[in-house]
């Protein structure tokens, strides 16, 4: 198969080095100098090179922000018969842009990042398939994450924005709050290395990812959620209010089992 990825970033270049040994591939970007570490592939910087190409798939790499200006850009150039698909972390507006664009589509969501994942052992990670859209097209891509030993959940566009902010917004707002309280000293505990571990990881992403997944529409009441038990659990401690605690800890044990 044709595939084209637009954008040669991080995960731009991972879907390039995994479809390129069994594809005919290539990547569209803008900027030169971003494609100095793309092998195995063809490099394009003009609509000209894209329509010679004729991709048959086109998978949106980009950031979420300009993920709809690079369909944008780049569909009066394909053929109608073309797949259009985004990896985008955050999916609001795009089922409206993909029923108004007239090409078959297929949307999904990596949930890992190359640089805080083991891409050789990708079993303990998630991927995201949309159930709306092309048939064959959420076919190729359930096919691809299967291969990879991704576990594998399927969602409408609707489900899948709150779940990720329910999912990822959480952790990752609770983890910036304990690394922006960290001093600079080192300091004893299995539970705050573990954190400090955790912190490191997540502050590894790229800052446009982090973003993407915090402006998710669905994040903001996940964060008064935090916020009204954060108060809760401040005057409890406040006022040393031993059962006021004991009833805090049997809820929230009650919540992770």
């Amino acid at each position: 198969m044709k595939i084209l990825i637009l954008g040669a970033g991080k995960m731009g270049s991972f879907f390039l080095d995994l479809l390129s040994f069994e594809h005919e591939t290539a990547v569209y970007e803008r900027d030169p100098k971003r494609m100095r570490f793309t092998y195995n592939t063809q490099r394009f910087t003009t609509m000209e090179e894209v329509e010679t190409f004729k991709p048959e798939l086109v998978i949106n790499a980009v950031t979420v922000k300009y993920t709809i200006p690079a369909f944008d850009e780049i569909l009066p150039h394909l053929s109608q018969d073309c797949i259009i698909s985004d990896i985008a972390s955050v999916k609001t507006g795009l089922q409206d842009y993909y029923e108004k664009s007239g090409f078959r589509y297929v949307s999904t969501h990596p949930m890992f990042g190359p640089t805080f994942a083991n891409l050789q052992q990708l079993s303990e990670e998630n991927a995201i398939i949309i159930t709306e859209g092309d048939y064959m097209g959420r076919i190729f891509f359930k096919d691809l994450y299967s291969k990879l030993g991704l576990n594998i959940y399927e969602y409408s566009f609707k489900e899948h924005d709150e779940t990720v902010a329910y999912s990822l917004s959480i952790p990752f707002v609770s983890t910036f709050v304990f690394a922006a309280v960290m001093k600079h000293q080192d300091a004893p505990g299995t539970t705050f290395k573990r954190h400090i571990k955790i912190a490191h990881g997540v502050l590894s992403e790229d800052d446009y990812l982090l973003q993407e997944i915090l402006f998710n529409p669905n994040t903001h009441e996940q964060v008064e959620n935090i916020r009204k038990e954060l108060k809760s659990l401040s005057e409890i401690i406040d006022n040393k209010d031993a059962e006021g605690m004991k009833t805090f800890l049997t809820k929230i044990r009650k919540n992770i089992r």
